[in-house]
This record gives structure tokens, sequence and C-alpha cells, in this order.
């Protein structure tokens, strides 16, 4: 068995001698419609050679499989090492790479997938933590007045894109979800793609002091802005979905708090401490989205 803690994943021997990833769907995540929205998504990408790796469809064409009760579908499996983000040459090659998938992202929209937006990262997050007594009493009255003044300030950073367009996004694009060979950089799943601005699947790249996050910028875009257009305007996004994240990520281990997994994984969580630390978070992203975003100038 792999580490995923959305599903299960193993690794199968063929006859043949090879290997394939089963990965099968938590009950209940999402519906068939939402998975099979995103292997299609999957598939039309992998047909315009766009290295993401697809699920093997059956005989009758069929990605999604059942195995009694449950969902799973079949992978190639595929290796590969980290990218190296200190390489102007990678950046830009990663950044041809999401253009491409944003140019194919942006045909079709999700109709049976969320949407990353203030209230499904936001309000119904911070909603849940209060409703289940996840927060320490004496800490609640912080936390609640601090998400409200968040959810503002991140609104008001959605006010300065007028012109935002949501595309279908890889969703969860970060340094571990890129694998890098000979041949360039490549995605193994799209499990968190969703409708969402384009800017999701860059920021996550971005890291050290101002300077440093707008050259790393700068190189993506250069390979990026190749294939896809980009909007200026959507660096105005940057920390208030830094700060979306952030609140997901506390709802999203309290929500699967009942399955083992979970506490033995994150044994830090439900500590005086971590929310006393995840408060001090917070208030960072408030001052954060008050300062001026990020600068990009599009070349010729």
């Amino acid at each position: 068995e792999m580490n995923s803690f959305e599903n299960r994943v193993y690794q199968l021997g063929t006859e043949d001698g090879g290997m394939l990833i089963a990965k099968f769907y938590r009950p209940g995540r999402w519906s068939d419609a939402a998975i099979l929205e995103e292997h299609a998504f999957a598939l039309d990408l992998a047909s315009q050679d766009i290295d993401l790796v697809p699920p093997l469809a059956d005989s009758a064409g069929a990605t999604l499989r059942a195995f009694g009760p449950y969902r799973f579908a079949l992978f190639e499996r595929r290796g590969g090492r980290s990218p190296d983000f200190e390489d102007a040459e990678q950046l830009r090659q990663l950044g041809r790479f999401i253009g491409r998938l944003h140019a194919v992202g942006k045909k079709e929209r999700y109709q049976h997938r969320p949407t990353l937006d203030v209230t499904t990262f936001g309000s119904n997050c911070a909603g849940f933590l209060l409703e289940h007594d996840f927060i320490p009493t004496e800490l609640i009255p912080a936390y609640e007045s601090l998400t409200q003044d968040l959810i503002q300030r991140v609104s008001w950073c959605y006010e300065r894109c007028p012109n935002l367009k949501l595309i279908r996004t890889h969703g969860d694009c970060h340094r571990g979800n890129i694998l890098w060979t000979e041949a360039g950089p490549h995605m193994v799943d799209l499990d968190d793609s969703r409708m969402a601005p384009a800017v999701q699947d860059l920021w996550m790249f971005l890291s050290g002091e101002r300077e440093d996050c707008e050259q790393t910028l700068h190189m993506l875009l250069e390979g990026y802005t190749l294939f896809a257009d980009f909007d200026p305007a959507e660096l105005n996004l940057i920390e208030a979905l830094r700060t979306l994240r952030l609140m997901h990520y506390f709802a999203w281990i309290a929500r699967r708090w009942h399955d083992p997994a979970f506490p033995r994984a994150f044994p830090w969580f439900n500590t005086a401490r971590s929310w006393e630390q995840h408060i001090l978070d917070l208030r960072e992203q408030a001052a954060l989205m008050d300062e001026p975003p990020l600068t990009w100038h599009a070349v010729g």
C-alpha cells in the first residue's frame, strides 16, 4: 500500500512483470460523475501529449471500475524526482507545462466538482470547526472574530480581480506533486482538481522573500504565457488563496478525525498549542493580504 490519506492506493504486479497503480476512492468523497469528469480531463490532456498519468480504460472504454462496493481506477506506474526549483530553465519548462494544462482546462467547465472559493475553503471550514468543538474554549472568540475578518479580507482580494475567470485546474499544484524525468515534468493525478483561478496552480511554487517570489514567478510565467494568457490582477489572490488553504487544511483534518489514520498521522492537531499557532499563522495572513501584490509585467 502506498501513502494516500484520501484514497487507498496499491501497487500491483501484472502477469507480464509490469506494475500498475490501483486507486480505490474513499466512499462519499466524490460522486461517480465528479470522478468521471476528472478522468475525462486527464484523458483529454494525455491525448494532447500533456504529461499527466491518465486512468486506464477497460475493454468497454470505462475508466471507473468497481470491486464489490468499492470504486477504483488503474494507472500506469510512473516515477521521477523532484524538480530543481533553483534552475531557471526548469521553472520555465514547468510554466510551459502548466500553461498547456490550463489551455485545455479553459475549454470546458466542471459540472460536478466543487469550486475553490471563499465559501467552500473559508466560511464552511471555519463553521465546521466552530460547530464541532475542535477549538479550545478559551480560543474560540479569537478564532471566530479572526476568521470573520479574514473572510472579509479574502473577499476584498477577489474584488481586485473584476474579470476573474475560473478554469479547470490541477488544484493541489505544489512541489511534492510534480515529478521530473529527462523528458520534463509530469503529474500523477487530478484528485483535487476543481474550478479555480489560474494562479492556484502557480502560487505554491513561490517561497522566500518577495524578491525571490517575483523572480520565480517571472520564470514560471515566461513559460506559461507561451500557451495561456495570464491576468496580472490574479496576483492579488495569492495571499487570499494561501489563507483559504490554511483554513481548509485544519478543517480537512478535523472532518477526518474519526479515521484512525488521522490521529496517528497528525498527533499535534488537537492540542491547544497547535490552535494557538494556527491563529498566529492566520493573523500573519491578515497582514500579508494588506500588502501590495507581487508584480509581473508581460514581455512583448
